[in-house]
């Protein structure tokens, strides 16, 4: 049994870091491919086809996590958690991760053989079954939590450092969903007044 495994959710100032473990079926979806090459017509479809026929997980490292952890380390963390939520671990012959590290040695509960495969998501289709997974799942995470948390354009640019996040930011301040740990959030922190809650003008 191959599993590839991929992330996603990196790179934003707010919101979970999302990985996914897949074993494909055969035949595979056709048109596998780096899930940031897709349409989001095209990716919906592949993640529904991927769901119905393969045997796929999800691992989730939230914003604590990530804020101790760092962001690296949180990512490990998830990729551990969803090829453990496959529950076939006696029967895994490799895991194919995207990059060029892997949570082997790394993570305490990872137990399994693994190999990096700097850009895996557009040549290992089972890392590029992976890629579409988690994409998906954390932009459905950070559409939800854009209606919580209106003002700083989730529901397209998912946390990342995009112009009307930045400015949501500056006017409204960080969210308990924003990473105290990267720069841009922990810049507003160094900013505020002595009594910690106005911003210096």
């Amino acid at each position: 049994m191959i599993v590839g495994v991929d992330e996603a959710g990196r790179g934003p100032l707010a919101g979970p870091v999302v990985a996914a473990a897949v074993v494909l079926c055969k035949p595979r979806p056709a048109g596998l491919d780096d899930s940031k090459k897709l349409s989001v017509k095209r990716r919906a479809e592949l993640e529904a086809a991927i769901k119905r026929r393969c045997r796929w997980a999800v691992g989730v490292a939230d914003v604590e996590e990530i804020d101790r952890l760092n962001i690296f380390g949180a990512t490990m963390l998830a990729m551990t958690r969803a090829v453990a939520a496959l529950n076939c671990c006696d029967d895994i012959v490799e895991v194919r991760v995207d990059g060029n590290l892997t949570p082997a040695g790394r993570v305490a509960g990872w137990r399994w053989t693994a190999r990096a495969i700097v850009g895996g998501d557009a040549i290992e289709p089972c890392i590029s079954a992976a890629s579409i997974i988690a994409k998906e799942h954390r932009d459905r995470i950070m559409r939800a939590a854009a209606v919580a948390h209106p003002h700083y354009g989730w529901a397209t640019n998912m946390g990342y450092g995009a112009p009307e996040h930045l400015r949501g930011l500056a006017e409204h301040g960080p969210t308990p969903l924003h990473r105290r740990s990267f720069a841009p959030v922990a810049k507003y922190f160094l900013q505020l007044s002595p009594d910690g809650h106005t911003p210096i003008s």
